[in-house]
């Protein structure tokens, strides 16, 4: 009889290498917010991973760079934080030359003594002879059990990654219920749902400087559910950049983060969003906390 394995995961790396979409690669769903912009996840989310012999945990955390303002302080503690907790670390890394990012998690990595695999992601941008002095260079800065080249976004190698880390897990029991994928309640994942349509339809500052609270989440007698929202922003210039000309971005914004949270909740949602100033709001304590941060 085969033994039931079963352990927690943690997904670190540098901003934009492709974390979330590993994440949602190795669940096969979409769990995590995914853009082309750096910094998009702030705080960590576990998507649960049921097999027949095995369930991971896996811990998808904010990039590691070098914060600039207290919210970027607490995504970094939030992502090195999760390196204590852990069964098997995968440090992932693009298909470009490693940077001092790579070399400081490298570092961080020394000192926590884990299972570590490298993940080499985005190889369908490169082409497979460019790997090898890569993967020569990552050799000899860090004896990492397994080094495994993938692309998350067309899935090459994520059945063979998902293989190896079975192959390192420990024996355990399921600590979720097998339909669990995620630890995150709804209002969160609604939450990130909204603030990815932002990032997606404005660019330069504004994402990064923007955060969505959900202020209320009624479900009606008819069945829809209400939801009620604020997107914060720091100046009143990055307000009027997201409400558009005439309102049409903030519209636009309202009904692609409608369809997807309709699909994430299985019911009809009305979506009211309205947009507020909170000056400094990454520097500011209480709104961090708030926010839930």
């Amino acid at each position: 009889m085969k033994t039931f394995k079963s352990g927690f995961v943690a997904i670190i790396g540098r901003p934009n290498v492709g974390k979330s979409t590993l994440l949602n690669a190795l669940i096969g769903e979409k769990l995590s917010i995914v853009s082309s912009k750096p910094q998009t996840t702030r705080k960590n989310i576990r998507g649960i991973k049921n097999l027949q012999q095995a369930q991971i945990v896996f811990v998808d955390t904010p990039g590691i760079h070098k914060p600039v303002h207290r919210l970027g302080e607490k995504m970094q503690r939030e992502a090195i934080e999760s390196l204590q907790d852990v069964d098997i670390v995968l440090m992932v890394a693009d298909h470009k030359q490693h940077t001092l990012a790579e070399e400081r998690i490298i570092k961080m990595l020394k000192e926590v003594h884990k299972t570590v695999l490298l993940v080499i992601n985005k190889i369908d941008l490169t082409k497979k002879p460019n790997l090898l002095p890569l993967i020569e260079t990552y050799s000899r800065m860090f004896p990492f059990k397994e080094i495994i080249p993938i692309s998350a976004r067309d899935l090459s190698g994520v059945e063979e990654l998902l293989r190896c880390i079975i192959n390192y897990l420990p024996e355990g029991p399921k600590y979720y219920n097998e339909d669990i994928l995620t630890d995150q309640y709804e209002r969160f994942m609604t939450a990130e749902i909204i603030r990815e349509k932002i990032l997606h339809n404005t660019q330069q500052e504004v994402p990064h400087a923007t955060a969505v609270d959900i202020t209320s989440w009624k479900e009606r007698e008819d069945g829809l559910l209400a939801i009620h929202a604020d997107i914060l922003v720091e100046r009143e210039g990055q307000k009027g950049i997201i409400i558009g000309r005439q309102g049409l971005l903030l519209k636009k914004i309202g009904t692609e983060a409608r369809i997807d949270i309709e699909r994430l909740t299985g019911k009809r949602v009305f979506l009211d969003l309205w947009m507020k100033v909170k000056k400094d709001w990454r520097e500011d304590e209480k709104t961090l906390k708030g926010l839930g941060y």
